[in-house]
């Protein structure tokens, strides 16, 4: 299957995985709200979520490799559709709580196995561009999702109603999934990940630190981009869901750009994409610290959707940096590692901005942001120097 039908497969699989789970990022404001909650508790509505999606990864990954990735891909999307619909009748906080510990548990088969996928599928000479495209099935599934959740909670049908659509969409695409795509198998068994191997190399030590940062930055923003433009800039939800989509549609274009560029440079697919990462942090972390000046929804639109062209454009060229440097049977496992640190800022920087904002203001919180997204740009500098040929 490789070629182009294969990568729009893969493609439209990570989006709607990622539309599953992400459209709790979107519903934040709704969760408040709904359950009376603080905004450190919302931030631990999300770590509970990316708890979830770390606990699996090192399952998913070994599974992924021992038994190759289509069945890993359509048993996760059906467990995500599952997640949906019980987010959308959860009763209580504590009920909610749990259910998204499944969500997020479902969600770990996406990066192992997506990545695994689109290196069985891309076409010759493409291996970055197809890494991106597929990464922006995140983005656009994220951007569908914020769009859905505050659409319908604006409607008589309220927010929960887009959690029941979104389930309905997962179990489908599951299927139509099974059906279409063959990929590669794996090796029959599932074994222990060699962590220790992996650490062992410099250069992978440095990309999955730099991980941290950038989930750090990724998924508060998501979380958070809802909230503070309510409450900060009094944009409407629908507006601030709006601003949402379009920080996801501009990270679409910086994982494309990003791909594309690392493609014609001409150092060598890994230290090409570390070249791009340097330049995706660095320009990111000043973005960060630009929204904290806006003051009206133009301006804010303006200024996430910058934020989003670089900050959110850093993961397609992170996965294309990381299966560059490791060895093809490797992929799962290694890939496993290196989204284990995103979800790590995910876990830990949510409630932590959460509380930087309830204690001191939005502006503390940014400030750190871009200053984590400051020093992935100087790991990922110090990766271009060992990964010089």
């Amino acid at each position: 299957m490789r070629g182009w039908r294969g990568v729009g497969l893969v493609t439209g699989w990570q989006a709607v995985a990622s539309l599953s789970f992400y459209a709790i990022f979107a519903a934040t404001a709704f969760l408040r709200s709904d359950f009376g909650l603080s905004r450190t508790l919302v931030g631990a509505t999300i770590t509970v979520t990316m708890l979830g999606y770390t606990l699996f990864l090192f399952v998913m990954g070994a599974a992924v490799d021992g038994y190759g990735e289509r069945p890993v891909m359509v048993g996760g999307l059906l467990a995500l559709g599952l997640g949906a619909a019980g987010v959308a009748v959860a009763p209580s906080y504590a009920v909610l709580l749990v259910t998204l510990l499944v969500l997020g548990g479902a969600y770990a088969t996406a990066m192992p196995a997506t990545n695994r996928a689109i290196l069985a599928v891309a076409p010759a000479g493409r291996r970055n561009l197809t890494m991106s495209i597929k990464q922006v099935g995140v983005t656009v599934g994220s951007g569908l999702g914020a769009l859905l959740v505050t659409w319908t909670a604006a409607t008589r049908l309220g927010w929960r109603a887009g959690f029941l659509v979104v389930a309905v969409v997962a179990v489908g695409v599951a299927a139509a999934f099974g059906y279409w795509y063959r990929g590669d198998g794996g090796s029959g068994s599932m074994g222990l990940p060699d962590v220790r191997e992996l650490l062992s190399r410099p250069d992978y030590r440095l990309l999955v630190a730099a991980g941290f940062f950038y989930g750090a930055a990724i998924f508060t923003t998501t979380a958070y981009v809802v909230l503070y433009l309510t409450e900060s800039v009094g944009a409407a939800a629908g507006v601030a869901g709006a601003v949402l989509a379009l920080v996801q549609l501009t990270g679409s274009g910086g994982r494309i750009g990003g791909g594309a560029l690392a493609d014609r440079l001409p150092f060598g697919d890994g230290r090409a994409s570390a070249f791009v990462l340097v330049g995706q942090s660095a320009v990111g972390a000043a973005c960060i610290v630009a929204v904290t000046a806006v003051d009206t929804g133009l301006a804010a639109a303006a200024g996430f959707a910058a934020l989003g062209l670089f900050v959110f454009g850093v993961p397609a060229t992170y996965y294309a940096c990381m299966t560059a440097l490791v060895p093809s049977d490797r992929v799962g496992e290694a890939t496993a590692g290196g989204q284990l640190t995103i979800n790590a800022g995910g876990l830990l920087a949510p409630p932590a901005f959460g509380y930087l904002v309830d204690t001191v203001g939005y502006t503390a919180g940014w400030f750190a942001l871009a200053a984590g997204v400051g020093v992935a740009a100087l790991l990922t500098g110090w990766l271009t120097v060992l990964t010089r040929p």
